[in-house]
Order: structure tokens, then sequence, then C-alpha cells
């Protein structure tokens, strides 16, 4: 298999969509796919930027919903695939400054049940992904030292060990978060 890169901005539509395309054309119906474009911008609901809610609802949310439908009538025909979709603990419980993440996230997390519950019967595996706070680019120069919360290769580590799991196992929801507990 050829090693290969394209970017996208997967909050649009179109973009998400014609990236999909090119994954099916490079490798076919993926085995794996990883719905983790995401962005968090903090604020209330009554006090953030207008357009937030819409800004982050096309990337948490839009952008897993096209990619999926793209690459899923292949997954489908070929009766196999497991889907990961980085949700938050943000998907479970809503958090002060955390307004139109949090609703997105609460979003994906309800797309990738229902996902789940439609996929069963074709043999493909969805799994709903909640990390709490994981160190990123997004924490650089947030003060929080990179020691009080997890390494984003933890959540890495989990997604590999749930994608080999027998064709007859699927973990439907991995909640992690830091050993001394959320922010």
């Amino acid at each position: 298999m050829q090693s290969s890169c394209k970017a996208a901005d997967l909050s649009v539509p179109a973009q998400a969509t014609a990236f999909g395309q090119w994954v099916l054309e490079q490798v076919g119906a993926p085995d794996i796919l990883v719905n983790n474009a995401g962005l968090f911008n903090p604020g209330n609901i009554s006090t953030e930027a207008e357009g937030s809610l819409d800004e982050m609802i096309h990337v948490n949310l839009y952008s897993a919903y096209h990619l999926t439908r793209t690459v899923l009538p292949a997954m489908i025909i070929k009766k196999s695939g497991h889907i990961f979709n980085i949700c938050s603990i943000a998907s479970l419980a809503a958090y002060d400054n955390g307004g139109a993440y949090s609703i997105s996230k609460f979003a994906l997390y309800g797309f990738s049940k229902n996902l789940r519950k439609e996929l069963m019967p074709q043999g493909i595996k969805v799994t709903h992904v909640i990390p709490g706070a994981a160190y990123t680019d997004s924490w650089s120069g947030s003060g929080i030292d990179p020691k009080r919360i997890m390494e984003a290769e933890d959540i890495a580590k989990m997604i590999k060990a749930a994608s080999e799991l027998s064709v007859q196992a699927c973990v439907e929801e991995i909640v992690m978060r830091p050993q001394l507990g959320d922010l």
C-alpha cells in the first residue's frame, strides 16, 4: 500500500466528501475510520460569540457525518470495518464554559450511538471514544501541567486495542479520564 496524505477542511461538506472519495480511491473501503476533527472554543451559551454553535457543529459533527456517509457504502459492501468517533467527556455532562462545544459533542455522541445501532447487522463496528483532557497542541500555552492530563497516545493505544478484538466483539464505548479527574 502506498503512503500518502491529503489536507482537507472536513468542516466543509464538499471537502469531507472529496476526502472520503480520495480515501476510497487510495485504499478502498477503510478497515478503520477515526473521526477526530475537532474544535473547542470556550464560552457559555448566553455569552459566546454569535456563530459559535454553527462553527463547532460543522467541525465536531458534520465532518464525521459527511466523511462517514462517503466511505460507508464501500464498508457495507465489504461487511467489515471499525468506525471510532472521538467524542468528549463533554458528550456526557454539561460543564461551565462548555456551551456550543458541549452541544456539538452531545450531537456527535448521538450520531455515534445511532450509527452503532444501524451498522450492527452490517458487520461494521462503531465505538464512541469519550476522553477527558489529553495533552495536545490545544493545551499548549494554557498553563496546565502536561503531567496533570492524559497523553494523546493513551487514547491511540485504546483505539488500537479495541480494533484488534475478534469480529464477534465490539467495544461500544471507551471513557477515559485523567487519573486525578477532570479539570
